[in-house]
């Protein structure tokens, strides 16, 4: 059970990412000692979207061909709905998602994230949670979706919006401190 403090996240995002679900979360994690980085499809930069234009952009550490499950304790999944929606279609993407997911390790998305976790065929009988536009998608692929700030299924952290970034990050922490958990898709 790794300490926060000791422990690596990847936040796996590319271009249009909601602005505070990537930065809130790095920034929490950091300060709690954790080494946060970003992963992303190609090297250079990512940019946000931000209501209704290009926002702030952030350096990428590494591509997702570069990486393993192995590298990391938790993977932190940004929304937005431009973010996830490129992400989904990017195989090497999904399967990095699908592996986290099997390894039981934490793996947190939010707002319009969990649309990876439909992609990697990883949320039948799972309890979570969404932007609620995409409540019906979470639904048909077999999750059992839930109006909450925060919902947490064996280390399958989920929230709704920017307005739970507290409560997300918080069980993020919580669930890195308890390590992996037994679970494989259904």
């Amino acid at each position: 059970m790794p300490k926060i403090s000791d422990a690596k996240v990847a936040i796996l995002a590319t271009d249009g990412f909601e602005k505070s679900e990537l930065f809130e979360p790095r920034r929490q994690l950091a300060e709690q000692g954790a080494e946060v980085v970003i992963v992303s499809l190609e090297a250079g930069e990512i940019r946000s979207w931000d209501k209704s234009d290009w926002g702030e952009a952030v350096a990428v550490d590494r591509t997702v061909g570069e990486v393993s499950v192995s590298d990391f304790d938790a993977l932190v999944l940004p929304g937005g709905q431009i973010n996830p929606d490129i992400l989904r279609a990017d195989g090497t993407a999904v399967s990095f998602v699908r592996s986290f997911f099997d390894s039981g390790k934490t793996l947190a998305a939010i707002c319009h994230a969990p649309w990876l976790l439909v992609e990697a065929d990883v949320l039948r009988g799972r309890d979570l949670t969404s932007y609620k536009s995409i409540r019906t998608d979470v639904v048909n692929a077999g999750g059992n979706w839930m109006d909450e700030p925060v919902v947490c299924d064996r280390a399958l952290v989920t929230s709704r919006n920017p307005g739970d970034l507290d409560a997300f990050c918080a069980k993020i922490v919580e669930e890195i401190e308890e390590g992996r958990h037994r679970r494989k898709a259904a």
